[in-house]
């Protein structure tokens, strides 16, 4: 019996370690440890701060799913893995394996800037997201500016976007909105770029968006320091604040940079070939948010990353299952499929509306790329919550 140990259990590491369990049936032991038993839907935690969801609205045990679907879930930290001894070293025990698939996701480098941690939030966690909520609440009562986007070297744009228009329409049912400055600031060398060289229309459909709604915003910016009210840009423009918040960037997790047999890059994040398997070990694949994905294109002034959202890591989990089921077949072909080649898709929020984006590959050259403006109700996001939510608490990995 083959043995595969899948670290990490959000959108990569379940799938990943229900399809191998799937294809390879009793051939196949798989345990997946992560230290967390609750699966999130990350993407809705934007609607959080706004009451629109509360945390077990978009959250289960994902536990008992694996256990009904014969995967073993050990509810630990992983600490580090040993290659050469195919071990991996958890807070409660070792762990052997024959292959290793690493779906840590990302950890925030909340440090970026001074100030950063302390006079901002980050509505990317469960925490986060909750503590914007109380801030919101004690904000209406006193308003004053609001300054939202991302910091230098972030890759998680899109979700900033859809917080900034979650805000705007929040200040407008509130009857407070003539009573804000907005503002948005980005690294991004252009409205709409979104760290993948932008979408036909983007940029025009982003700047009247801004005009429409009222809200000023800086491209190409970074940030220097943070204080109580002040936000210095590296343009060395100062925006006061009563509210605030940043995307900074995510790093690799400690798992990964505490293992140095990985090899992982300066950021931390594993270096793999196109059918997601490690460019050094053949047993070792990486999957999510854990794998490097090089820019093609050179950020013209502030530096900023790649977006790396839940469909290419389902994807990717799917690719790297496959490929271990190939491996320990004897098959020496491997499924391959680089990130910048996978479908783009994502669904905006803007505030009770909606921006759809599609294309054949995440990055050019595509052959197929648009934008569609939904501006009646935001329904297809609403839409792939539900179906998301409803396939994994199910268990159906294999499904799109």
């Amino acid at each position: 019996m083959t043995t595969t140990v899948v670290i990490g259990g959000s959108f990569a590491g379940m799938t990943a370690a229900l399809e191998i369990k799937r294809k390879g049936k009793d051939k196949h032991k798989v345990i997946l440890i992560d230290k967390s038993p609750l699966f999130l839907f990350i993407p809705s935690l934007i609607w959080v701060p706004f009451r629109r969801r509360d945390i077990k609205d978009i959250s289960f045990r994902k536990d008992t799913i694996l256990a009904k679907k014969g995967v073993d879930f050990v509810n630990a930290e992983a600490l580090n893995v040993d290659v050469k001894n195919q071990i991996v070293t958890t807070d409660k025990g070792d762990y052997k394996y024959d292959h290793l698939v690493v779906a840590t996701g990302p950890k925030v480098k909340y440090d970026i800037a001074p100030g950063v941690a302390e006079h901002t939030h980050y509505i990317g966690t469960p925490n986060g997201a909750m503590k914007a909520r109380t801030a919101l609440e004690e904000f209406k009562k006193n308003p004053g500016p609001i300054v939202i986007g991302a910091t230098q070297n972030a890759g998680c744009m899109g979700a900033a976007y859809e917080f900034l228009f979650n805000v705007e329409k929040w200040l407008r049912e509130q009857n407070i909105r003539k009573k804000v400055d907005l503002y948005w600031i980005t690294p991004e060398d252009y409205l709409g770029h979104f760290g993948i060289d932008g979408m036909p229309m983007g940029e025009s459909m982003l700047k009247s968006f801004m005009k429409m709604f009222n809200i000023h915003y800086r491209t190409q910016v970074g940030v220097k320091e943070v204080t109580e009210n002040k936000i210095l840009l590296t343009s060395d423009e100062e925006l006061p604040f009563k509210f605030s918040m940043l995307m900074p960037p995510f790093i690799g997790v400690d798992f990964v940079t505490n293992s140095p047999d990985l090899h992982a890059t300066p950021t931390g994040y594993i270096s793999v070939k196109d059918s997601y398997q490690h460019v050094d070990y053949s047993n070792v694949w990486a999957a999510g948010i854990a794998v490097n994905v090089p820019l093609p294109f050179t950020p013209s002034k502030v530096p900023f990353a790649s977006p790396k959202t839940g469909y290419p890591s389902d994807e990717t989990g799917k690719i790297v299952a496959e490929n271990i089921i190939r491996v320990t077949e004897g098959k020496t072909k491997l499924k391959e499929k680089a990130w910048g080649k996978i479908m783009g898709l994502c669904i905006m929020d803007c505030g009770k509306k909606e921006v759809i984006i599609f294309s054949d590959h995440l990055f050019k050259p595509r052959n197929f790329a648009v934008m569609i403006p939904n501006v009646i109700y935001d329904f297809n996001k609403l839409i792939l919550e539900k179906y998301f939510l409803w396939k994994t608490k199910n268990g159906y990995s294999y499904l799109p």
